[in-house]
């Protein structure tokens, strides 16, 4: 059976989205904006690859909801984009706003989809989406700590000089200037990285994995698109084809990591259903205090949404 990708948004982090679910093969794709003409026109290019890929899926493009429904997974990446010198904070009131009519509109028509959230700020964003979709909480996964692990994989590796896909680490949670890279766990061909780096190496890599997205944006003028894209096909990857891959997502907290509802970054198991299972790492000191510190940054930015206050989710 035929799967269906909605993406809403078609700015660079959607398309490139778009562009890396395709080229995946992973299913349908319908590219979804409000600006008319812009996923339609987007959705025609991708198409005109199709011969040279040899893929046997399509790209659509529209301005209308009910285009998406039946989908199997959503991605919202909808929203204003960050500017230089911007946090993912001040995106807070009006992607807030975004993300939840885009959640309540889509989510009526694919009831049975999960819910990947892409803008920011992330965490809170979250929050707001799997309030306004209705879905149980193992649907509604925010992509952050793929993308932030990717940075911190490719930074381990740039100082070993080794390939990145030999390196396996995660960044955990808030996905924001509060991000915990977890230098201290990460292998490199199984080696520990601890054994090969100086503290002082280690805090680098650990300082430039959280300036990674301000410094690409600082250079561009823009927020990234590549990395994004790429780290939104893995995550649909693993829940289209039921992968199992144990995966850095935000997902809905409930006393794990001493968070109680609210969405942060963790290591869990994906499958076809979402969130399957959520992972609680052996954590230092040091690395449980900056936890705490993503956990009550992450309460004040929800407590700051008025519609989030008092909420909380009953079966």
């Amino acid at each position: 059976m035929r799967k269906k990708i909605t993406i809403v948004g078609a700015g660079n982090v959607g398309a490139n989205a778009a562009q890396y679910c395709f080229a995946k093969n992973l299913g349908d794709v319908v590219l979804m904006d409000v600006a008319e003409g812009l996923a339609q026109g987007k959705a025609l290019d991708f198409m005109h690859t199709a011969s040279l890929m040899g893929n046997r899926y399509t790209v659509s493009g529209t301005s209308a909801a009910a285009d998406t429904a039946g989908s199997d997974v959503v991605v919202v990446t909808a929203g204003i984009a960050r500017k230089p010198g911007m946090s993912r904070d001040d995106l807070l009131k009006t992607n807030g706003g975004i993300v939840t009519q885009v959640a309540s509109d889509v989510i009526a028509r694919s009831p049975n989809a999960v819910l990947i959230v892409v803008s920011n700020p992330l965490d809170v964003m979250c929050m707001a989406a799997f309030k306004a979709s209705g879905l149980p909480p193992q649907r509604v996964i925010g992509l952050s700590g793929i993308l932030d692990s990717a940075r911190l994989r490719s930074n381990i590796a740039a100082v070993l000089d080794v390939p990145s896909n030999s390196v396996q680490a995660i960044a955990m949670g808030e996905h924001g200037d509060g991000m915990v890279p977890l230098v201290r766990l990460a292998t490199a061909g199984g080696v520990p990285v601890a054994d090969l780096l100086t503290p002082e190496q280690i805090k680098e890599i650990a300082e430039a994995t959280t300036k990674g997205g301000g410094m690409v944006t600082a250079l561009m003028g823009t927020s990234a698109f590549y990395a994004p894209g790429m780290s939104i096909a893995t995550l649909v990857e693993a829940v289209l084809l039921d992968t199992k891959a144990i995966l850095p997502c935000s997902a809905y907290l409930t006393g794990q990591y001493g968070a109680d509802n609210i969405f942060m970054c963790v290591p869990v198991k994906i499958g076809a259903n979402g969130v399957e299972r959520i992972y609680e790492l052996h954590l230092n000191d040091e690395e449980n205090a900056a936890v705490a510190r993503s956990v009550a940054a992450i309460t004040a930015n929800v407590a700051r949404m008025p519609e989030l206050q008092g909420w909380r989710y009953s079966a």
